[in-house]
């Protein structure tokens, strides 16, 4: 994997408070903006086989944009407001800074709350919205006994006590609640770049702002096409909370990862799972598509699945047709349709047959209509 992803360029720009923020460009293709809160470092987590591993998938055909949180990383570490609001103004700071009109969203983990209120910001930016590993409700939110809250206190205080030392015993709870089954080696430098990734002080305020978010009013508000990514055992964030966050927002597909790992690891089987949704969802270039049919046409911006839906519009198939041969549901084809229909630029079927044939599609005989 490590000898796959490209080089990254790390530059700066400032938040609208003044705060300077640190963030890293690599790969081309339709870009992706990876929204990551807490325990990054541009640098470390480029060298760090965790981080690298998910750097070399969302790569792959993707121009990649990541960006150090405000008090992480590279990023302006002396700052006083940490709150939810300021790492809003921070993401759309990134946005503004590399010139993208419209992207993927990624929110992964604790990222996934400012990904959700982006997006329902800004709808006209966010073409496709991808949150792995989230919550509707942090850790403080969801407390609903003096006991959950009194284990939460606890945490954080393990932050203020030991973060900085050291010994790794205090961000080992961390670390083995994010990967239990880990390799000795991933575990060790995922443990490192928790300590070099941010103080003490900061470490125990981002987090302390993550566990008090509650975006169940804003999930529902979400318009654009979303993927729910959530292990199935995760010890960090429970999977009902990502159950719960994929109900909340409209159309949203939830797919349940076989691990027990708060982060994915590429030695486990579920991370073919992973890529294959990854690959399926997001536009991309066929660039690095590991799936991909060499002799299938492409038109830019389309997924993987919508190049499987226009190839079947283009042979006449009808959305029954279609729902059998690709396995879905008659209407989930029907969304397809509807967003191929203005990806095209086009206002009726007939028209998207025409458009797709002159750009190559429509002229293989291999797929049976009878099914």
């Amino acid at each position: 994997m490590a000898d796959t992803i490209p080089s990254q360029q790390i530059r700066f720009c400032s938040s609208r408070d003044g705060t300077r923020l640190a963030y890293a460009v690599c790969s081309s293709g339709p870009p992706i903006v990876r929204s990551l809160q807490w325990g990054t470092h541009l640098e470390l987590d480029w060298h760090t086989p965790v981080w690298r591993a998910w750097l070399g998938a969302l790569s792959r055909g993707n121009t990649l944009i990541r960006y150090d949180s405000r008090g992480c990383g590279l990023s302006d570490r002396d700052v006083a407001d940490l709150s939810h609001e300021r790492h809003l103004e921070d993401l759309e700071a990134v946005v503004q800074a590399c010139g993208v009109e419209r992207f993927a969203l990624l929110g992964m983990t604790g990222g996934g709350p400012s990904a959700v209120t982006y997006a329902v910001r800004h709808p006209e930016r966010v073409s496709h919205l991808v949150l792995y590993g989230s919550f509707l409700l942090g850790r403080i939110a969801r407390s609903t006994t003096p006991e959950l809250m009194e284990e939460t206190v606890a945490r954080l205080r393990l932050i203020e006590w030991g973060w900085g030392r050291d010994d790794t015993a205090y961000r080992q709870v961390y670390t083995t609640q994010f990967i239990p089954e880990a390799t000795p080696e991933q575990f060790k430098t995922f443990n490192e770049l928790l300590r070099r990734s941010a103080s003490p002080a900061n470490a125990h305020a981002l987090l302390r702002e993550l566990h008090g978010l509650d975006i169940t009013a804003l999930a529902p508000q979400v318009r654009c096409p979303t993927l729910v990514l959530h292990p199935r055992d995760d010890p960090a964030v429970p999977f009902e909370q990502g159950r719960a966050l994929a109900a909340a927002i409209p159309n949203a597909r939830l797919v349940s990862l076989a691990s027990r790992n708060h982060l994915l690891l590429e030695q486990e089987s579920a991370w073919a799972t992973l890529l294959a949704e990854l690959d399926a969802f997001l536009p991309r270039s066929s660039v690095g598509r590991s799936q991909a049919d060499p002799a299938q046409p492409r038109l830019d911006g389309l997924t993987a699945r919508e190049h499987q839906v226009l190839e079947l519009v283009a042979q006449g198939l009808d959305n029954r047709l279609i729902a059998t041969t690709l396995h879905l549901s008659e209407k989930t084809v029907r969304n397809n349709v509807s967003t191929l229909l203005s990806k095209l630029g086009v206002h009726t079927r007939a028209a998207a047959i025409v458009a797709a044939r002159d750009a190559g599609f429509g002229q293989r005989t291999d797929r049976r209509r009878d099914n």
